[in-house]
């Protein structure tokens, strides 16, 4: 019990460390601008960068950790990050407006390198440590937890420390990532590999043959959870740049505010995480029920301007977003067999950073051209297309049965792939079976 604590402390530190040292940032990136004196597109490439390598390198990292071991890979890439960390942080203590720009840019190409190898490898991990699949799935949730708790952190986190000084959330993120590196290597203990590694030309083959089987489903989820981490870190952004410009809310007080969606999205997260159970056609319908949620309030929004019409409505869209990403998690776990489930989440995680990386940006530029009515068009018809893919891509055709026993004859779902077969009666049976 006391080891399985150790385990689930130093594997949760690792998303909890790597979503503060991106999201940290958020609330403190018109500062940073202001003090680098760089337009705010250039600003928010301190986000895209992070996420833009990461994207690249992710399934690099899921390949090297099935060849030469998770802890292999999680712990060079933890070093990484301090590493990235500390050039960003010193940049931005030591020197002035372009050449703290660039070398604070050279830090956090380094972070994504370093992310990259760090929690997308910890959902394998988890398997690799705890056989039991209902144990291992308990624990993933724990992991997860982690990871929400992070997001809602972040904003107040990162606020509280600008407030104090500009570049503090810089600072702060090696040692944080630093303490995660102590963790693993103190804590985590993983068992020795039973299976032969695989190569890399039946890697490759692995994810040509999966994506081919089961592509159209999986394309469609890959596209939504790009989406919905768009539609966030988009819209984050905003919020933290017309909290300042216009409402002149700074500090502490911004990031509260800033949590509010956030907090709206964990709990709709963990509530349909609890709701979709094992059921496929209900992941489907919460999971499009999210989307549209989403959908709808941002194409109100676009009509709106007031503080708390943008707030409030935000937060029921973030609460739509929550709704779907377990869906979407357990559609592709439910959908995918467990030796492909490493690399196919590796490939899901590389578009959730696709969508990280194209937020901030995106956002600038539309905010630079027509404002806030065009930006909230734009974001509902992102959502829409989500809610389309959901509806008419994901197609589960049953759920798994709750009793083996309830039925002579068991149809068994191939995972979402639309085939089935039939059990045989045994000859006993079907003696008893009258003709017909």
């Amino acid at each position: 019990m006391q080891q399985n604590k150790g385990n689930l402390l130093a594997l949760g530190s690792i998303p909890l460390m790597m979503t503060l040292g991106n999201s940290m940032l958020i609330p403190v990136l018109p500062e940073i601008g202001r003090k680098l004196h760089v337009s705010s597109f250039r600003i928010s490439m301190l986000i895209t960068v992070y996420a833009v390598v990461a994207i690249l390198l992710i399934p690099i990292a899921g390949y090297l950790s099935d060849r030469f071991g998770r802890k292999a890979v999680i712990v060079p890439c933890l070093i990484l990050t301090v590493i990235g960390g500390g050039i960003s942080a010193a940049g931005a203590w030591l020197l002035h407006d372009s050449a703290a720009y660039w070398t604070i840019i050279g830090g956090r190409l380094l972070q994504g390198a370093g992310a990259a190898g760090a929690f997308p490898i910890v959902i394998p991990l988890v398997g690799d440590l705890y056989e039991n699949e209902d144990e291992a799935s308990k624990n993933l949730g724990v992991v997860e937890t982690y990871n929400t708790f992070g997001k809602v952190l972040s904003p107040i986190l990162g606020a509280a420390l600008g407030a104090v000084l500009w570049f503090l959330p810089l600072a702060v993120i090696p040692g944080l990532c630093l303490i995660s590196l102590i963790l693993v290597l103190w804590l985590i203990h993983v068992p020795k590999r039973k299976n032969q590694p695989i190569i890399f030309r039946e890697f490759v083959g692995n994810v040509k043959r999966v994506l081919a089987e089961k592509g159209r489903w999986l394309y469609a989820i890959f596209a939504m959870g790009g989406i919905c981490m768009f539609v966030i870190f988009g819209v984050l952004f905003y919020l933290s740049d017309i909290l300042e410009s216009r409402y002149n809310l700074r500090g502490v007080w911004k990031g509260f505010v800033l949590a509010i969606p956030l907090i709206s999205l964990c709990l709709c997260s963990y509530v349909g995480g609890k709701i979709i159970g094992k059921h496929k056609k209900r992941m489907k319908w919460i999971g499009f029920s999210g989307l549209a949620i989403l959908t709808i309030s941002f194409a109100i929004l676009g009509f709106f301007q007031h503080i708390y019409a943008v707030i409030g409505l935000f937060t029921l869209g973030g609460g739509g977003i929550g709704l779907a990403l377990p869906c979407l998690d357990a559609l592709i776990t439910k959908g995918i067999e467990k030796e492909e489930r490493g690399t196919i989440t590796s490939l899901y995680s590389s578009m959730r950073f696709v969508g990280v990386s194209l937020g901030p940006p995106v956002v600038s530029l539309l905010l630079g051209r027509s404002g806030h009515g065009l930006l909230f068009g734009v974001m509902a018809a992102v959502g829409g297309i989500a809610a389309l893919l959901m509806l008419f891509a994901v197609r589960p055709k049953q759920d798994e049965p709750t009793d083996d026993k309830s039925s002579d004859r068991m149809s068994v779902n191939e995972e979402l792939t639309g085939l089935s077969r039939e059990k045989p009666l045994s000859p006993k049976l079907r003696h008893k079976t009258p003709a017909k």
